[in-house]
């Protein structure tokens, strides 16, 4: 069996104090805020990964169906010999791709990337045993910070799934699209999932199933604040609550006190006062249109190649092709 390769451009103690930092900044905001990207402990993986099975919640369905139906149709087009994974976690609809691409006979290396190396080390295990002629090269980063160090060569395609890149908000979806396309070669491909605008009552329930799966992973990101800054926040003393922006055309998910509290937070040297009520918004997660889609591709250095969503038009999947810049 191969043996991953691995780099590390966020070790612990880095992410250690990215978290002080976000916390400080935002637990002293005037509108309080997060950013999501601290659910993602393994008990706030494991929630997610409920949340992607529940009936209330489509993106990951209607994903999994458009690459079932096109991932032949990818492979042949990009011909790629390195498919990229942006927040890879455990890799579980990029073996659609893989499938396809090995199939292909042309795809030589698969390059996971995500903030969590133990999901990263799971998921390279069984993959390097389930595809044992694909070289495996693991990179523990920040997808908003670190994309300069992933591999070059190899007609590259980058894979960002899931509709993830809706939880960046626009000036961060520009710098990052900007990004992508910096380490990108003119010819060399993005695949890039996108969840679409539909009723509110569509997209609601995805963001508040009936069962308190979203609540439960929403209020994760307190626990974590517990274990790793040692603060005292009281988990049952907060609210889930989604809402739709009709403006913004986004949800946001946001944690709501439902009494007043003083939290302290040791390992930030911090302390914070919640009136009851008040709300800390911990998500944003945008909607598209094609043309909007499009537009921002455009005008980070793409041209949009293909377009494709499920049957139900819920979800999209675009392949824009990286253009020279001038």
């Amino acid at each position: 069996m191969n043996v991953p390769a691995l780099d590390v451009h966020l070790d612990d103690d880095e992410i250690s104090r990215s978290l002080r930092s976000d916390v400080i900044t935002g637990l002293t905001a005037e509108k309080k805020w997060l950013p999501p990207k601290w659910f993602y402990d393994a008990r706030g993986s494991e929630l997610f990964e409920q949340i992607t099975e529940l009936r209330e919640y489509y993106p990951t369905r209607a994903e999994r169906q458009i690459l079932t139906d096109r991932a032949a149709e990818i492979a042949r087009h990009t011909r790629a010999r390195s498919l990229l994974e942006l927040g890879s976690g455990y890799s579980t609809k990029t073996r659609l791709l893989l499938d396809a691409l090995t199939a292909s006979g042309v795809l030589e290396t698969f390059v996971p990337m995500d903030v969590s190396p133990t999901a990263l080390a799971a998921a390279a295990d069984r993959i390097t045993a389930d595809y044992p002629g694909l070289r495996v090269h693991n990179v523990v980063g920040d997808l908003t910070r670190h994309l300069k160090h992933l591999p070059v060569g190899g007609d590259r395609l980058v894979a960002f799934l899931g509709g993830t890149i809706g939880n960046l908000l626009p000036a961060e979806r520009a710098a990052f699209l900007a990004e992508v396309r910096a380490v990108l070669e003119p010819g060399e491909h993005l695949l890039l999932g996108t969840d679409l605008v539909k009723s509110p009552s569509v997209v609601v329930p995805a963001y508040d199933d009936a069962q308190g799966v979203t609540a439960a992973f929403n209020r994760n990101v307190l626990r974590v604040l517990n274990n790793s800054l040692d603060a005292d926040f009281d988990l049952d003393g907060f609210t889930h609550v989604a809402l739709w922006d009709a403006e913004q055309e986004w949800i946001e998910m946001r944690l709501r006190a439902r009494w007043p509290m003083r939290v302290t937070i040791p390992g930030a040297d911090l302390v914070v006062d919640f009136a009851a009520g008040e709300e800390v918004r911990t998500e944003v997660s945008a909607k598209f249109s094609r043309s909007g889609v499009q537009r921002e591709l455009t005008e980070a250095g793409f041209t949009l190649d293909h377009w494709w969503t499920d049957q139900d038009g819920l979800f999209a999947v675009s392949l824009a092709k990286a253009i020279p810049l001038s």
